[in-house]
């Protein structure tokens, strides 16, 4: 196989989105530190957003800016991985990871209310993530939006936004914000888990490539040139993905699948088992509370 290498630096990391991902950090903690009493009814940054949202810029880099990045183009596991992670890990850790203070003045603005109120709404919510994620994974569309860098910027964001509205009722912290209870939670996560099965098993278990910009060497060629210029790829001899890929191109995308899968089922898990956290904690907290009220002269 093929080394990355070859691609050159820019290609595998990324430079500008790094300074990108810097600018943002170096934002978002003058905001919440530096500037915060510029601010009206601000609150102190706690050492729990701070490093949930640095995680978030981290893992974020990591995924469209590293060698990550480039192998998404190249093989489609690394994609899925990169959608993953994108969506069900870095989506929550924005939500958690920005003050409370600073959602409520976005959640203020005349347009945004409306349109998050609507869109947060938890059927709503989870219908259009899984929707535009299993709509973005139909070959047709799929090898469209991976050949074209404002289509795939676009759709891409749009749907780190869909995520966002997704995670919104679980995870939201925001005092006066509507938020599922535990019950609902868990039906909530079922629901999303069953929600995207659909297009995972019709990946999983399809007996042919399904996707022309992993398996076509020129589609392959053509969506390369999102992420690597294509003066580069003029001076470089490629057949295909199998240069830098040793599994066959329907493994390839059984495994892709297969990963996704996983990757929800071991956040949701992780998300199930705080939700059952909560819910014990606040049955500990409850039965004290009883017991300090409890006066044993009322038995007689």
């Amino acid at each position: 196989m093929l080394s990355l290498n070859m691609f050159g630096f820019k290609a595998l990391w990324s430079p500008f989105f790094f300074v990108a991902m810097v600018a943002l950090l170096v934002i978002y903690f003058l905001i919440t530190v530096t500037w915060r009493n510029r601010f009206k009814d601000s609150e102190p940054l706690t050492m729990r957003q701070g490093v949930l949202f640095s995680t978030a810029v981290i893992l974020l880099y990591v995924i469209k800016g590293s060698p990550i990045d480039l192998m998404s183009h190249l093989m489609f596991y690394a994609h899925m991985i990169q959608m993953g992670v994108l969506y069900l890990v870095i989506a929550p850790l924005f939500i958690v990871g920005t003050p409370q203070w600073i959602w409520k003045k976005v959640l203020s603005l005349p347009i945004v209310r409306p349109l998050f109120a609507f869109f947060t709404k938890p059927i709503i919510a989870l219908i259009l993530f899984n929707g535009v994620f299993s709509f973005y994974h139909i070959p047709l569309i799929f090898d469209v939006i991976k050949t074209d860098m404002l289509l795939h910027a676009s759709y891409t964001t749009l749907l780190f936004l869909m995520a966002i509205f997704m995670w919104w009722p679980l995870v939201n912290q925001v005092e006066g914000e509507k938020r599922l209870s535990g019950v609902k939670k868990i039906g909530y996560i079922f629901a999303d888990g069953v929600l995207l099965t659909p297009a995972c098993a019709l990946i999983i278990f399809n007996d042919v490539p399904m996707y022309a910009t992993f398996s076509d060497p020129s589609a392959w060629a053509k969506a390369l040139e999102l992420c690597v210029s294509p003066t580069v790829l003029s001076t470089l001899s490629l057949s295909g993905p199998e240069m830098f890929n040793s599994m066959s191109l329907l493994h390839d995308q059984q495994l892709g699948g297969v990963l996704m899968k996983v990757i929800q089922e071991i956040v949701y898990g992780v998300v199930l088992f705080q939700v059952f956290f909560e819910w014990y904690k606040k049955e500990q907290e409850e039965s004290e509370a009883e017991l300090r009220h409890f006066d044993p002269q009322t038995i007689k």
